[in-house]
Parts: C-alpha cells; structure tokens; sequence
C-alpha cells in the first residue's frame, strides 16, 4: 500500500515537472532562434512480490515513475524578416554561430542571429559576445568587424570612396561596400556543427555551453552552404520552432496524468485510514 502511495508521489513530482518544462516552451514562443524541449520518463527499479520464484518477470512490480533526461528539438523555426544588416538567420541547415567572451574566452554557440555592433566595431551578441570567423579573406579565425578597418583591407584601395556600410552573403562572407560601387571582404562567419547536438547545455540568453561532449566536426567551424550547416539569410531572424498547438496537448496529457496521480495518493491515504480503524 505504501508503495502505491510513492507511485503516486513520484508521478505527482515528475508530472510537476513536465508542467514546468512545457510552461517553459510556451513562454519562449517568441523568443528568437529558441529550441523547444519534453520530457522522456522511465520506471523506477522493480520490486518482487513476496515468495515469487527468482527470475521470473511475471512476479515484479514497478515502484513510480522517474524523470529519464531532457530532448531538446533543433528542429530549424521560421524566418522573419527584418530591417537590419546584423541580424542573421540559418536558413534550412543544422549548423550554430559561434560566439565567444572577450573577458575571459570562453566559447559558446547560438542559433539566435540578432547581433549588433559594438564601439569597436565588432559583431556581437546583446551580451557582447564576438561572432566567430575567418578575418579579411585569410584564414586567421578569430573576432568578426562588421565596419571598414584599414588592417583588413589587404591590397584594396577604395579610391576616395566612402564608406557606406556591410552586408553577409549566403555563405557567410562579410562584404565592406563603398559608395563608388567598390567593396572588399571584412571577414566570413564560420558556423559550428556538432556530432551530439544534445550534448549542448542551455546556458540562457539563448546559448549554449559544453561545446567538446558535443562533438564538433571541426574545432573552428565550417563555411556556410557546405554539408548540412545551412546558409546565412541576412536581414532576417529565425523563430522559435515552438508549436503552440502541440505544447497545449501535452499540457493537457500532463494536467490529466498529474490529477490521475493525485487521485492514487489519495485513495491510497483512504485505504491506510480503513486499516487504522480496523481496531478501536
């Protein structure tokens, strides 16, 4: 009897659970390049039945439910449109920006593309992230400008002309354009891919930490358009992959298992409260 009742304070919790994780999706319906999450559950050790012969699997009983991980969907989300030239979006690929601390180097990965400029004229996250890349048209990976800077102009030479802004082509390279019609490569975006995307940790802010258990398929990352990676849609956001119509359902799923759940505590506190009232 007992053990019905931590049945059903196991599923109680693990239910609660599912609830929270399910709030948490549809509260991020909005939130750019956010990958919706569920919760994949698992029974507890069994327990035999007194005087059952060893082995056999007729004679064990489960004792409650338990929490079993987290999936994360990286399945791609829409693309919306937008006005600026540092918002970026992957469109149709499975690869991540890869963005780092300048304080202290530490490296993360993101599939939210709504950078801006610094004041030194670097491409970064609203926590100042720098976007990771190809420097000039070398192969020095590093920190990504999305401005006109003398050190990488290489052998251009714009003639007078005047600055006039940058744009990221399909592929990830940043182009410096100038009003005489001339222009030169700033730099390209790398985008990073990994073996064991659900290896990656959500850190907030729309990133994602434990780079190495994933898995990378190249420690500096890969050109955009090539493999799966996707290409660059710039002036453009990705949306989160969300679906509001499904999210519901399972909410209703959890509502329904979580009151089932609590209605075997209580029966199994009604049975308890027979057998204490048996002798008086």
């Amino acid at each position: 009897m007992l053990n019905s009742l931590n049945a059903g304070v196991s599923g109680l919790q693990q239910f609660q659970s599912q609830i929270d994780l399910i709030g948490n999706n549809i509260a991020n319906v909005n939130t750019t390049g956010f990958k919706s999450s569920r919760m994949d559950f698992a029974d507890t050790f069994v327990k035999a039945l007194n005087g059952s012969i060893p082995g056999d699997a007729s004679s064990v009983y489960g004792n409650g439910v338990r929490a079993d991980g987290i999936t994360t969907s990286f399945a791609g989300g829409g693309l919306t449109s937008t006005e600026k030239n540092t918002d970026l979006a992957i469109d149709n690929g499975e690869g991540f920006f890869s963005v780092v601390n300048p304080e202290n180097g530490e490296q993360f990965v993101t599939r939210s593309g709504n950078f801006k400029v610094d004041g030194n004229g670097f491409l970064v996250t609203n926590q100042g992230y720098r976007v990771q890349g190809t420097q000039g048209d070398g192969q020095i990976v590093g920190d990504l400008k999305f401005v006109d800077d003398v050190a990488l102009r290489g052998d251009f030479d714009p003639e007078g002309a005047s600055y006039i802004g940058s744009e990221v082509l399909k592929d990830g390279k940043i182009m410096v354009m100038f009003d005489n019609g001339s222009s030169y490569q700033g730099g390209q975006i790398l985008l990073q891919n990994f073996v064991a995307p659900q290896e990656l940790t959500k850190v907030g802010n729309n990133l994602y930490s434990n780079l190495a258990s994933a898995l990378p398929v190249d420690a500096n990352g890969e050109i955009p358009g090539t493999g799966s990676m996707g290409q660059i849609q710039s002036r453009a956001l990705e949306t989160s992959n969300v679906d509001l119509t499904g999210e519901f359902t399972n909410l209703i799923v959890a509502q329904r298992a979580f009151q089932a759940n609590a209605r075997m505590v209580t029966t199994s506190d009604q049975m308890m409260q027979e057998i204490v009232q048996l002798k008086r």
